[in-house]
């Protein structure tokens, strides 16, 4: 077996096409449904960063209660995909990095990142962190959105490198296999990291996600 180790943008772009089946997952629906209706209501008539929007699957219920919404992702082939799931003009799209924001799209009242966190290495969570409060308007809401890890569900963890970061191994219809920084962090962790950077957060769970919001 070999064991591909691309950047996490690669491993997205080859996995676009089926990167969906995570939520068909029979385990995860009762979850899903409950945040699909928890989410849009806090991102309400705000204009929103959401970054690495993947696909467009949470993109699909910010856009229609959202002032506007600015999704960016590094991989042409999961855009194309979201943009297949928005209504014409609530959304633009566009290629950039999480450490290096979109620039020219005004200042933002909030910011939504899904299944992004868990693949920010713990040495670049300030990093991370700080450029994107640089996009915000004081009072801005931050909400992330991300996995538990749930064994049976979860992919197994396949090793842990010096830095602490959690790795999996996954493998794709293709047959490729790919080792993926994936962390699951504690409530602990999420306010630890965040202090700097607004008010104290709120933490909420459910069986197979957990999503962390805060003010800046």
């Amino acid at each position: 077996m070999t064991i591909n180790g691309p950047t996490i943008s690669g491993y997205y772009a080859s996995r676009a096409a089926e990167y969906d089946d995570i939520y068909r997952k029979p385990e995860r629906q009762l979850d899903l449904r409950k945040i699909e209706d928890w989410l849009p209501p806090l991102l309400s008539n705000r204009k929103v960063l959401e970054v690495a929007c993947g696909t467009g699957y949470w993109t699909q219920f910010i856009a229609p209660v959202a002032e506007h919404v600015v999704a960016f992702d590094t991989s042409v082939e999961v855009i194309e995909i979201a943009k297949t799931r928005v209504p014409v003009g609530k959304v633009t799209f566009c290629i950039a990095d999480a450490y290096r924001l979109p620039t020219g799209q005004g200042v933002f009242t909030a910011a939504f990142a899904g299944f992004w966190f868990s693949h920010v290495p713990k040495r670049r969570r300030v990093e991370f962190l700080g450029h994107l409060n640089a996009s915000l308007a004081p009072g801005a809401t931050v909400i992330m959105l991300d996995n538990r890890y749930v064994p049976g569900s979860s992919s197994p963890i396949s090793d842990t490198d010096s830095d602490g970061d959690t790795f999996q191994v996954r493998k794709l219809k293709d047959g490729s296999t790919h080792r993926v920084l994936k962390n699951f962090p504690s409530e602990r962790e999420m306010q630890m990291a965040t202090q700097s950077f607004g008010r104290a957060g709120t933490y909420t769970a459910w069986d197979h996600y957990w999503a962390f919001q805060y003010m800046v």
